[in-house]
């Protein structure tokens, strides 16, 4: 089995239950030593998502906002939501371990590590909103992510801009979610937040792992970390430097982060 050649296969698939067998079974094969490196492959131009063929897709400002946590169709469209940033968490950790080259063997154990878990995190959910009545593509979905892994083609980019910018993201967004599930407590909704925690206590793992690869590629090039991850992720991401985000900085710190890259996200003098 040749590495790049079958996660590019398992990448463009679109049917879900299908791409989650090819990657369980390729998983084993590369954690067994079973698969080749086949180096002169040459990945294919991110041209559209997997799920183009059975989901609908809108621009962001098309989507309601999440705000109901109380009725089922409110319930099923937050659970859809985060299902749809799963679903395409993984194909971001396979496009990781597929678009770059001549790495060391740790850097691809640590992507199709975060993959396993994207793929553990949208089947945990998925039931979910199966015991609501629901659907993965009941709702409509945007592209924001696989828009994200086009904008950054480049290995030093990749790293910043993903699991150091939109993952990290979701480490300040994640406990508010929780927070307001805890307001409206019911049975379902506390299953729901025990999904979340198990969710967001992995998603720092993913963040550090960006953290270490994307350090060490401005070791690699001597390039100063603080400085480069800004100037990334203003470039793929214009504004994103300028506004004051709400910062997790406990997880955040954990996951890598200094004190003066928390200081000047949050636009605050201390990083607590």
């Amino acid at each position: 089995m040749f590495f790049y050649q079958e996660l590019e296969a398992i990448l463009d698939t679109s049917n879900v239950e299908e791409k989650i067998n090819r990657f369980n079974i390729f998983y084993k094969k590369f954690l067994e030593n079973q698969v080749i490196f086949d180096n002169n492959h040459i990945p294919k131009e991110l041209k559209k998502p997997s799920y183009s063929s059975f989901l609908k897709i809108v621009k962001p400002t098309s989507l309601p906002p999440i705000k109901n946590f109380k009725d089922i169709n409110g319930k099923k469209y937050l659970v859809h939501t985060i299902l749809h940033i799963e679903y395409s968490a993984i194909d971001l950790a396979i496009d990781a371990a597929l678009r770059f080259k001549n790495l060391p063997i740790k850097y691809y154990k640590d992507w199709l590590e975060v993959a396993d878990d994207e793929i553990r995190h949208f089947i945990m959910l998925e039931k979910l909103l199966k015991e609501l009545g629901g659907y993965y593509g009941e709702f409509e979905v945007h592209k924001n992510l696989f828009e994200a892994m086009q904008k950054t083609p480049d290995f030093l980019s990749r790293m910043a801009c993903v699991p150091r910018y939109l993952e990290a993201n979701g480490l300040d967004q994640n406990p508010k979610i929780m927070e307001k599930l805890n307001s409206n407590k019911d049975s379902f909704n506390t299953k729901l937040i025990e999904a979340l925690k198990v969710i967001l206590n992995e998603e720092v793992d993913h963040v550090k792992k960006g953290d270490i690869w994307f350090k060490y590629e401005c070791e690699r090039l001597n390039l100063d970390p603080k400085t480069t991850y800004l100037e990334a992720i203003e470039r793929v991401f214009p504004g994103s430097t300028k506004r004051k985000m709400d910062i997790n900085f406990a997880m955040r710190k954990e996951a890598g982060f200094s004190c003066d890259e928390l200081k000047f996200l949050s636009k605050k003098d201390d990083c607590k």
